[in-house]
This record gives structure tokens, C-alpha cells and sequence, in this order.
């Protein structure tokens, strides 16, 4: 209405500019804005206001110039301030970011917005502490500050101060429970600490809220509990709509490229000491270079071990891009013509998938980091098999599904087994006595099957169970159930973390691995069966709880795979009370692990090099993806 009656209201411009920025309509509101600062250039506010919506659109430079213009007029503008360190953070200018978050802290000492920040600046330039220290001085003045406890919640996370970050998830569930994601976010960190009181019950409403299409869950939080494809289907496509939705202009618009060998790029922030390196290093240097050029797009925290010196030396091209912006990192895939471009995070930690939204290749796939469905439009196939995806689940994907002839896995066969003599006793275990095992993480472990893990000890005198010391709080709850359940606390023996070629060596010492159910051991499993140890799986309906059963199924050993719960017991007590089934097992594995697909990481290229040259033929003839079956083309 102000503006029907005066079209030259500098103020009135900028006011609707303004809320036309906060309501998403960015081209109205750089039109609006732009049209005030002609009338009137000296207004700090519209200024401030046009490189908010800019950064917004992704243009941290120009916002960096409006922000500079905004403070040459008002020298005191402690906004402006606050939001010129979020462009130079988009920037990759950290130092300077909290140069300016001071000046807006110095400038309004209560200023929780710019402390949060400035704690996430610190945690960029690996300043942990200082970041941690910067998120309670937040909170202490703003103590309802919910961004401020889901930074530090984080924070402490990655420091594995898993016992705070509990106490700051029920902090928000008490005054703001309405959080998006979070009745999934803080059920996954109690079960990281094994703390299963209503666990059954917080799983059942979660999956309804899943179901009713809340934001409840974030995709890799929910397929850790018992649930289905569908379900799964269900929370990706909510988050990625909510999250992550697909650029309106996309980078890739329906060129065609014509390279002589087909540009493939791996993207992932675990090029480096990291289970999905441990799996694929050797996958990378064997790709045919005749017919494939491989690019490897890092964008984790530069590292300096030995596998990533040895991932930098196995692509044709390495490029670090974690300073770039998912902006920037997008567009230099697309510069560089990439073909098909392969997501190995997915929805998990540290994972970019703005990046692969913004559709920077033709072909995008998804692939190993994340064991579902992404549910985007965007990412155009997942890889898998048929243990996997039984052909009636396909449907519970939104990507068309690559079906590799024996295991979606890679193996790589280098992974070196320490040769330094081990025995029990060096590993704290008895020298007597049947060694249960499972090194997978603590959040896998749920109460249905730790009924069925300690009823074992009590049926099979001296065995102890073998488990992975993630938490000191974990390792304290699990010993305090196995009580509870009948069993000493005694008879859990926790073993550290070791370097791989070590503990690969200790592996050896267990008798049989124990797999979990809803959330499968993925490298875990096939570490143990590279050691020589039988592993054994209860297949449940969902891609991560099969992992497991396409493994075993893949070096030979289809009886590991037990077809119910009680078949898992059955089996398990059946080869502790039998020594000679065990071993001969043991040797069966030991005969496979050199003649079966599951190490034969050769073959294994071969079919996954298919798989690409089949979507590469669709793509050329101008036909959408499909679903491919590796073993009709191989």
C-alpha cells in the first residue's frame, strides 16, 4: 500500500526488499533494494540488507562489498559486522571472520548470534577448544539459544564428550522440542552410549512422525533403528525436499560431452585414514585408464597419512576442495566436464550433498557411504546387488538401482595383517574359552540382540563376548546390561582402536563374529573375513541390515546367514559347542578368501566399470536411467 502511494520511498523500498529476502523471493528482493539504493546510495540498512540476500544466493564477494559499504556509513553497524564474517567464512577467510565477530561482540557484548559463529569459524581453522569455549559464552548470555547447543552438541560429539552432548540434546528437547530432527538426532546419541531405556517405545514414534511425513529424523540417524525401505524412502525424500532441494538452474543442462574416455569423479571427504579408503584404494588405481579418466574431489579436512598419500597417487587428477564452496566445488566438476559423478557420502557425516543438488554431471550415483536411498531427484542410481535389494523392494528407491553380480562391495586386497606374534593374553583376553567378537560400533548394538548375545555366555561356559571400546560411558552401560541380563560384567572385554594392520592381526584371535541386526558391520565384516574369522548375519529388510549376508554370501559361506533371530542363536551355539565344524569353517574361509569374488577386486573393477559404460550408453542414446543388471552385460 506505502508503495502504491509513493514509488520513490527509499525506506519503503528497502523495508519490502528486506522482507522480500527473509521470505526467500531473492530476485524481488535485490529489484526492490537496488531500486532504494539508486534513490538514495547512503543507507547502510539497505545496504546490509542486499548482501544478505547475495550471500544468500551464493555471491560471498559482492556481499563482502555491500557489507564494506554499510560500515564506511555507519562505523558502528554491529550487524553488518556479524554478517560480513559469515561472507568471508563463505570465503574461506576464517582468521578474518572472527576479527569481525569480535568488532560485533566488542560493539554489543551480549551479542549471542556472533559468538555462535564465531565458535563455528574457530572449529574451521581446527581450533576446537577456543570453538567450544565460544558456544558457552553464547549460551551464557542467551540461554535458550538453540543453534548455540546444536553447534556445541556437535562440537562435543567430535571431541567424544559424548556424555555433554547427551545433557545439550535434552536441553533442546525441553525448550524446543519442535527442532527439526532432532526426536531422531538424540535417540541415535543415546544409542551411540548404549542407553536403551524406551528404546523400543522412541523407535515405534519415530517411525510414525517418519511416516506422517515430520521432520523427525535426519535419513542416516533413522536407518539406524529397525525399519523398512519404505520408511526410508519416506525420511530421505522429506529431508532432501527440506534440506537439500534440486537447484533451480541446474549447472548441467543437457549438454552433450564427447571425450575420448569416460570422466568419472569420486567425491567424499574420507580420502584418508577412513573405512571407505581401506575399501576402495585399490578400486581407484585399478580403473582402466583406456577407457576412464578418474578424478578424485576431496573435500575433507586436508590430512597427512599414509593412505591419502597413497589415494592422491591413485587418481589421474586429486583436487582438494574443501575450501571451495558446494557452489564452487559444483562448478568446477562441471568446468571439467565430469561424465559421472559419485557421491560416497551421501547423508553422513561431513557429507556435501548441496553439491551434488546443484547437478554438476549428467550421471550422479550414489555409492557405498550411505547403505539407503537419498530420495533426491538428482542422484540417478545407487549401487548394489541383489542380497541388497530383493527385486520386490526396488520400488522403495528413488534411484534406479545398479545390481553388481556378487557384492556392491570393493576389497582392497593390500590391506596388510600385522606378523608381530599375538596371543590372547597380549590382548586381554583368556587364554581358554570361546571369543565371541563384533568391533562394530556401539550404536549398532540394541537391546533385541544383546538378549541374544548374553544368552550365549550363559549357555556356553567361559566364552566372553569381544567388543569395540567406542565410550567410556558405553562401555559402562554395556557392562551394567550384561548384569541386568545374568551375566558378570567381567565377561565383556573391551578392545582400543588400533591401527588397521593391527587390528586385523587381533581379529585373528576370536572365535566367531557376531554381526548386528538393523544396522549391519560393513567394513567391520569384511575386516573380520580377511582375517580368517567367520562372521554371522541375520539379514533384515532394509540395505544396511544386509550388507552383511551379501558379504558372507560372496566369499562362500551362504550358512552364516541365519534366516531369523533364533537361527542366529541356534547357529552360534551350534559352532561354539563344535570345535570341529568351527575349524573346518574356518578353513573353508580361509580356501575362499583367495578364489571368491568377495577378494577379487579385479573382477570386481570389471563389473563396476561396466555398470558405468552402461549408464554412459543410456545417457548417449538419450535415454533415462534404468536399472541395471551388471550380470547380463558381463
Amino acid at each position: 500500500m506505502l508503495l502504491q502511494l509513493d514509488k520513490n520511498n527509499s525506506q519503503v523500498l528497502t523495508l519490502i526488499g528486506t522482507l522480500k529476502g527473509q521470505q526467500g523471493l531473492y530476485d524481488e528482493a535485490l529489484e526492490h533494494l537496488s531500486r532504494s539504493l539508486k534513490l538514495n546510495p547512503r543507507q547502510a540498512f539497505a545496504l546490509n540488507s542486499q548482501g544478505n540476500v547475495l550471500r544468500l544466493l551464493n555471491l560471498p564477494a559482492k556481499a563482502l562489498a555491500c557489507y564494506d559499504k554499510a560500515i564506511a556509513l555507519q562505523p558502528g553497524f554491529c550487524e553488518a559486522y556479524g554478517n560480513r564474517g559469515i561472507a568471508l567464512e563463505d570465503l574461506g577467510r576464517f582468521q578474518e571472520a572472527i576479527a569481525n565477530y569480535d568488532r560485533a561482540i566488542a560493539l554489543k557484548p551480549d551479542n549471542a548470534e556472533a559468538y555462535c559463529r564465531r565458535g563455528h569459524a574457530l572449529e574451521e581453522l581446527q581450533r576446537p577448544l577456543e570453538a567450544l569455549d565460544s558456544y558457552c559464552k553464547a549460551i551464557a548470555v542467551r540461554p535458550d539459544f538453540s543453534d548455540a547447543y546444536q553447534y556445541r552438541l556437535i562440537l562435543l560429539r567430535n571431541l567424544d564428550r559424548h556424555d555433554e552432548a547427551l545433557q545439550d540434546y535434552e536441553r533442546l528437547m525441553r525448550f524446543d522440542p519442535g527442532r527439526p530432527y532432532l526426536p531422531g538426532e538424540y535417540l541415535a546419541q543415546k544409542m551411540d552410549l548404549c542407553l536403551w531405556d524406551g528404546f523400543h517405545r522412541d523407535c515405534e514414534r519415530l517411525r510414525n512422525m517418519v511416516e506422517t511425513g515430520a521432520k523427525a529424523a535426519t535419513p542416516f540417524s533413522f536407518l539406524k533403528i529397525p525399519g523398512s525401505p519404505a520408511a526410508q524412502l519416506r525420511c530421505a525424500r522429506t529431508y532432501a525436499v527440506h534440506k537439500y532441494p534440486p537447484a533451480e538452474k541446474p549447472l548441467w543442462r543437457g549438454e552433450r560431452y564427447r571425450h575420448d574416455r569416460i570422466r568419472v569423479g569420486y567425491f567424499s571427504s574420507d580420502f584418508c585414514d577412513h573405512a571407505t579408503a581401506y575399501l576402495m584404494a585399490e578400486l581407484f588405481e585399478r580403473h582402466d585408464r583406456s577407457q576412464f579418466e578418474v578424478f578424485g574431489f576431496s573435500f575433507g579436512r586436508p590430512a597427512e597419512d599414509e593412505m591419502r598419500a597413497r589415494l592422491s597417487q591413485s587418481f589421474e587428477h586429486f583436487l582438494d576442495i574443501y575450501r571451495l564452496s558446494d557452489p564452487s566445488a559444483a562448478q568446477r566438476a562441471k568446468d571439467l566436464e565430469i561424465d559421472i559423478a559419485i557421491d560416497l557420502k551421501g547423508f553422513t557425516r561431513d557429507a556435501r550433498p548441496r553439491l551434488f543438488a546443484l547437478r554438476p554431471a549428467p550421471i550422479q550415483v550414489n555409492y557405498l557411504g550411505f547403505p539407503a536411498t537419498m530420495g533426491a531427484p538428482y542422484i540417478d542410481y545407487i549401487v548394489a546387488d541383489h542380497t541388497l535389494i530383493p527385486p520386490h523392494q526396488t520400488g522403495a528407491y528413488a534411484e534406479k538401482i545398479v545390481f553388481l553380480p556378487h557384492t556392491y562391495q570393493p576389497n582392497d586386497t593390500r590391506r596388510r595383517i600385522a606378523e608381530a606374534p599375538l596371543s590372547r593374553r597380549d590382548a586381554g583376553l583368556p587364554e581358554n574359552g570361546f571369543v565371541f567378537c563384533c568391533f562394530n560400533n556401539s550404536f549398532k548394538i540394541t537391546p533385541d540382540l544383546f538378549d541374544i548375545w548374553m544368552g550365549l555366555l550363559r549357555q556356553i561356559e567361559g566364552s566372553v563376548l569381544w567388543l569395540l571400546a567406542t565410550h567410556p560411558s558405553a562401555c559402562r552401560n554395556l557392562r551394567r546390561e550384561a548384569q541386568a541380563r545374568g551375566v558378570s560384567s567381567d565377561r565383556l572385554i573391551f578392545a582400543p582402536k588400533l591401527a588397521l594392520a593391527d587390528h586385523l592381526a587381533r581379529c585373528r584371535l576370536a572365535d566367531l563374529s557376531l554381526d548386528t541386526f538393523h544396522c549391519n558391520a560393513h567394513t567391520t565384516a569384511s575386516d573380520a573375513l580377511w582375517a580368517g574369522v567367520p562372521v554371522l548375519t541375520c539379514p533384515g529388510q532394509t540395505f544396511a541390515s544386509r550388507v552383511a549376508a551379501s558379504l558372507v554370501k560372496a566369499v562362500g559361506l551362504p550358512e552364516l546367514i541365519a534366516g531369523s533371530p533364533e537361527d542366529y542363536e541356534s547357529v552360534a551355539l551350534r559352532l561354539a559347542r563344535n570345535g570341529e565344524a568351527l575349524r573346518a569353517l574356518r578353513e573353508r574361509l580361509a580356501r575362499n578368501r583367495l578364489t571368491h569374488p568377495l577378494f577379487d577386486i579385479a573382477l570386481f573393477t570389471r563389473h563396476l566399470e561396466a555398470a558405468y559404460l552402461a549408464m554412459s550408453e543410456r545417457h548417449k542414446r538419450g535415454e533415462a536411467p534404468d536399472h541395471i543388471d551388471v550380470a547380463s552385460l558381463v
